[in-house]
């Protein structure tokens, strides 16, 4: 007896629905209809004779078979993207598409340094960005959604390789003319925890940070409030406490405009690592290693 087997096209909107839970959503994400997605899951559940997604008029519920088959899914469209990355690799390197997700406190301060050059030299790059918080970039790294991360580390990254792009010292930022402000370094026990501005939870930054101090009662205190680091230097210009800024940020200009000032962070490992990872064992791992090395020289 023969047995259907699912298209990729098929469990592509079936994966899209459930990362989004809306019909809707989920089209736009795979650049086709509503109707047309709504059709070709459909047809997988008719084919298979099984159910995979409850529909009611205010939600999207997956059966329990339904999440087995995603994460199913999600394995057969990863090997289905390595397999066309085993046939790009034999090609030109650094031709053609990548998709890369960056971190928000990477992103506006490394990518406008190295994006001019990277587009002038390798003018056959399709560089495809994507700037979301490290557990969705890892998440769609996975997922085969991402090719590659820029990230900060230390970060949970599961099985990964990594080639390291620089260190990004941290740096503290306060009002000019604080009465508290050292000539040079600031130790963390200077750190006042009630005054100490930190980006809201699902940032790493917040902890490297909070690493670096190796100070507990940081975590308590601290108020992690901030959505950006533009945000928090707004914060810190109007005299609402102080926070953590990195090397990155204030190269980049970011307190251009304030009377705000910085001084090094005086810890035992007052940086973050500054790294693009991907996949273990992709077949493009010396493109990768070779995008590192472009980024590294910007």
């Amino acid at each position: 007896m023969s047995v259907y087997q699912p298209t990729l096209k098929q469990l592509q909107y079936l994966v899209a629905l459930h990362e989004h839970g809306h019909f809707g959503r989920a089209a736009e994400a795979c650049f086709v209809s509503q109707s047309t997605l709504s059709a070709g899951l459909r047809d997988l559940e008719t084919l298979l004779g099984v159910v995979l997604v409850e529909r009611t008029k205010r939600a999207v519920r997956f059966t329990p078979l339904g999440n087995a088959v995603v994460a199913k899914a999600h394995r057969i469209l990863r090997e289905a993207e390595e397999l066309a990355d085993l046939i790009h690799s034999s090609g030109q390197p650094l031709a053609g598409e990548v998709r890369m997700s960056v971190i928000p406190t990477i992103a506006p301060f490394l990518l406008p340094r190295m994006l001019p050059r990277l587009r002038r030299e390798r003018p056959q790059l399709k560089l495809f960005l994507r700037e979301e918080p490290s557990a969705q970039a890892m998440e769609s790294l996975h997922h085969g959604r991402a090719d590659c991360v820029l990230l900060a580390l230390p970060y949970p990254t599961g099985e990964v390789e990594k080639e390291t792009i620089e260190l990004d010292a941290l740096f503290v930022a306060f009002p000019k003319g604080d009465p508290r402000d050292p000539p040079e370094e600031i130790p963390p026990a200077l750190i006042d925890e009630h005054r100490l501005l930190l980006l809201e939870d699902g940032h790493c930054l917040k902890d490297h940070v909070l690493a670096a101090c190796n100070r507990p009662e940081l975590r308590a205190s601290a108020t992690m409030i901030g959505t950006s680091l533009h945000t928090l230097v707004q914060m810190v210009d109007n005299g609402l406490g102080l926070t953590m800024l990195p090397e990155m940020a204030l190269d980049a200009g970011i307190l251009t405009g304030t009377d705000v000032v910085a001084r090094p962070l005086a810890a035992a490992n007052a940086n973050r690592e500054i790294a693009l990872v991907w996949r273990k064992n992709s077949p493009r791992g010396d493109e990768f290693r070779l995008l590192a090395e472009e980024l590294r020289a910007g």
